[in-house]
């Protein structure tokens, strides 16, 4: 099934940009990414340095994702019921808070690993609300015709603030330490909830709310296995969520026990990923189509760069593969979420973009602490080739499932068409 189609022209992949409400929207998401960026080069190397090993820093990302692994359909429950701008100004404050309380901590030299987790912790119950509103907002804000433009032009803003984010958080970080990122983050996330504010109500298009009733978070999971579009990609998500998106800990690893490049390094090296991330989602405005083949086919090739960068043998290509790696994971993620955004009925966008972002952040606090085992038990070069090999193998297996299932569709059919003329 091809669900978009049409070669956008280089005019129009700034499009969503047209829409008032639109532009104030995405110009807050690049100042918060850019902090949040800061921020979390700032955590995961304060946690590195406090306990001077890696599995902590995946015990960090674990928790930060634990509730999302947990009560995570609830969040696109909580996002079809209620009005999502008042849900991200309620989530957007409450970060915030999360942030300067990080940032007094520190300041105050009293900061230590147990206090991290704890608001990791609840900033992960934020999360957990925020992104499936978040997802199915920017329908809202450009609707139907700008949506899939919207989306890949919503990843660009993102990676360009965590292009800019890593960069200066491992400056500051390396200049005045860590707790400045976190209070620029705090004034971020007031910055958002003072940019959704501004917002011109009578210009958005709001989904009809889901009626409360038994059986919502049934719905959205039986909805979700009856499409292959959404199901498959679940499937493939899953594997990427475990084993690619726990970069942060594989790159705190190659910055501190690799190739010894200290903080600054290590902001260089997410900042890479980020630019090859933001060379991605400009280069998926222009893509033709996206279907089922384009987000199999774009995990493969994720695996593959990937596996890559556990095999580099020098700094310099270590680099470069990163940057691929960005690339690839940009445009396998816009792809994805465009399909499963596209395939699904708005009024019940939310419960599955619950389960989606449930799949993409829950899968994180099982890959984070899986992962720094890895590291610290096989290396850094083996932790990054496992990485990518897993999503690699599981992309392939599920190509093959699809094809012999569709393929016996197909027969099905064609044994009916026969049968009703003979």
């Amino acid at each position: 099934m091809l669900v978009l189609s049409g070669r956008p022209r280089w005019r129009d992949m700034f499009a969503s940009l047209k829409v008032p409400n639109y532009r104030l929207y995405a110009s807050g998401q690049i100042v918060s990414t850019t902090a949040q960026g800061m921020q979390r080069i700032a955590q995961d190397w304060i946690v590195l340095q406090l306990s001077g090993n890696v599995a902590d820093v995946g015990i960090t990302v674990a928790l930060q994702f634990a509730p999302m692994l947990v009560f995570g359909l609830y969040g696109g429950v909580i996002a079809d019921r209620y009005p999502k701008r008042r849900i991200l100004q309620v989530t957007q404050t409450m970060m915030a808070l999360l942030a300067a309380t990080m940032a007094a901590l520190i300041f105050t030299g009293s900061i230590q690993v147990w206090m991290i987790w704890c608001i990791a912790l609840l900033g992960g119950f934020a999360t957990l609300i925020d992104n499936p509103a978040r997802q199915s907002f920017v329908s809202e804000v450009v609707g139907p015709a700008l949506l899939r433009n919207a989306l890949s032009l919503n990843s660009s803003t993102f990676q360009l603030g965590a292009l800019i984010g890593p960069a200066v958080g491992g400056i500051l970080l390396s200049a005045v330490g860590g707790g400045w990122s976190f209070a620029i983050n705090a004034l971020a996330c007031l910055g958002t909830v003072f940019a959704l504010g501004r917002l011109d109500g009578s210009r958005l298009l709001p989904a009809p709310k889901a009626p409360r009733r038994k059986g919502q978070l049934r719905e959205g999971l039986e909805y979700a296995a009856r499409k292959d579009e959404i199901l498959f990609t679940l499937i493939v998500l899953t594997s990427v969520a475990l084993f690619v998106y726990t970069m942060p800990v594989l790159l705190t690893a190659f910055a501190d026990h690799v190739y010894d490049v200290g903080s600054s390094g290590y902001g260089i090296f997410n900042a890479l990923v980020a630019l090859g991330a933001l060379s991605g989602a400009l280069l998926s405005n222009l893509r033709a189509s996206v279907s089922l083949r384009t987000v199999i086919v774009g995990a493969v090739i994720l695996g593959f760069v990937q596996a890559l960068a556990g095999l580099a043998p020098q700094l310099g290509i270590f680099a470069v593969l990163l940057v691929g790696a960005g690339m690839s994971q940009l445009l396998y993620f816009i792809a994805s979420n465009s399909l499963v955004q596209m395939s699904t009925n708005i009024a019940i966008r939310g419960r599955v973009m619950g389960v989606f972002v449930l799949i993409q952040l829950g899968g994180q606090s099982i890959g984070g602490p899986l992962m720094g085992w890895i590291v610290d038990n096989f290396g850094p070069h083996v932790g990054m080739t496992v990485s990518g090999t897993m999503p690699l193998l599981t992309a392939l297996v599920a190509g093959v499932v699809l094809v012999k299932r569709r393929g016996q569709t197909v027969s099905g059919a064609a044994r009916r068409l026969v049968q009703r003329h003979v």
